[in-house]
C-alpha cells in the first residue's frame, strides 16, 4: 500500500520560507516530497529545488512523486549534514532557503520494515542509510548497561532508563535482540504501570533514543546548524521543523547565538487545530525560522 503523505506545517513554511521565481531552495530531509512539491509550485515556473535524504526508498518515492517538476529538481542521497559539501562538489555557492524537516516521514513509520514503529514485529535497524552504521539490534547487544542507560536519559529524556537498562542486559543474555517486539515486550516489564506516561506508549521514548544514537541525528543537526548561515544567502531564509525538546532547544540556541541571523519566530510555529484533526502526528511539531543577514 502507499505511504500515505501528510507533509506537516506546509502552509506555514511556505509562508515563511518565501519561495520565489528563480530561487534555488534546499529541501535537507526529502521524505516523500511534499514540502519539496509546494516550494515548486509556490515557485513556478523558474524555482529549483535541491532534495536530500539517506534513504534509498524515500527518494525513489520523491522522484516519483515529485516527476512533473522534472528539471527543476536535484535528488541528492546523502545526509542533511552534508549539504554545505554537497554544494560546493556542485558548484553552488549559496541558496535562498533552506528547509530542514527532522520528523520521520510516513514511509518510514508505516511501511519500511525497519523497526522506527513499535506496532508490529519488525527488525531492530532503525537506519535511515541502510549501506552501513550499527543497527538497533547491534547497538542493544553490544552497548554497557551504564551507556544504554545514558541514551535512554539523554536521548529519550525518559526517567526509567537505569531501570530499564538492567533488565535489556539481563534479557539479551538469555535471548539477543532481533525484533521490535522483543524490546517492547522487556520495556514493557521493566516500567511498572504507576510510572507509565499517561498519552503515549511505554516504549516510544525509549525507540526515538534508539533512533537518534543508531543515526547520530543531534550530532547531524548540529553540523548543519553550525554551517547553515554560509549556505543560505543573506536575506533567505531558514525553516527547521523539529519533533522532540531536544532538537527545538538546539535549533533555539543556534538561531539565538549566530550573529548573522535574525530570529523570526520568538516562539515556535505549531500546528493549527484543523492540520491537527487530518494529522494527529503533527502534534509535537515545532518550527523556528531565521533570516540570513549579511556579513559585510
Amino acid at each position: 500500500m502507499k505511504p500515505v503523505h501528510l507533509p506537516v506545517l506546509l502552509q506555514e513554511v511556505i509562508q515563511f520560507l518565501a519561495p520565489q521565481d528563480g530561487g534555488l531552495y534546499v529541501d535537507g530531509n526529502l521524505g516523500l516530497g511534499g514540502h519539496s512539491g509546494a516550494i515548486l509550485e509556490a515557485s513556478s515556473p523558474g524555482g529549483k529545488v535541491i532534495g536530500f535524504d539517506w534513504d534509498e526508498e524515500a527518494i525513489g518515492q520523491a522522484r516519483h512523486n515529485l516527476e512533473k517538476y522534472k528539471g527543476r529538481i536535484e535528488f541528492v542521497r546523502r545526509n542533511f549534514a552534508e549539504i554545505n559539501e554537497v554544494l560546493d562538489e556542485m558548484g553552488v555557492s549559496g541558496v535562498d532557503g533552506m528547509l530542514l524537516d527532522l520528523g520521520l516521514s510516513s514511509l518510514q513509520l508505516d511501511t519500511s520494515g525497519r523497526g522506527f514503529s513499535f506496532q508490529g514485529a519488525e527488525p531492530l535497524d532503525m537506519r535511515m542509510d541502510i549501506r552501513g552504521h550499527e543497527t538497533a539490534a547491534e547497538l542493544l547487544n553490544r552497548a554497557s548497561q551504564e551507556d544504554l542507560a545514558d541514551i535512554f536519559y539523554y536521548y529519550g529524556e525518559e526517567r526509567q532508563a537505569r531501570r530499564i537498562a538492567s533488565r535489556l542486559v539481563a534479557a539479551r543474555k538469555q535471548t539477543p535482540f532481533v525484533t521490535t517486539d522483543q524490546l517492547v515486550k522487556v520495556v514493557e516489564e521493566a516500567v511498572p504501570r504507576r510510572f507509565r506516561p499517561k498519552k503515549i506508549h511505554v516504549a516510544t521514548k525509549v525507540f526515538q533514543a534508539l533512533r537518534i544514537a543508531v543515526n547520530r541525528e543531534l550530532e547531524n543537526l548540529e553540523t548543519v546548524l553550525a554551517c547553515a548561515a554560509d549556505i543560505v544567502k543573506p536575506g533567505g531564509r531558514i525553516c527547521i521543523i523539529s519533533f522532540h525538546s531536544l532538537e527545538d532547544r538546539l535549533v533555539k540556541r543556534a538561531f539565538r547565538d549566530n550573529q548573522f541571523l535574525d530570529v523570526l519566530t520568538t516562539k515556535p510555529v505549531q500546528a493549527a487545530s484543523r492540520e491537527l484533526q487530518i494529522n494527529p502526528r503533527a502534534r509535537s511539531a515545532r518550527m523556528r525560522v531565521a533570516s540570513v543577514r549579511g556579513k559585510q
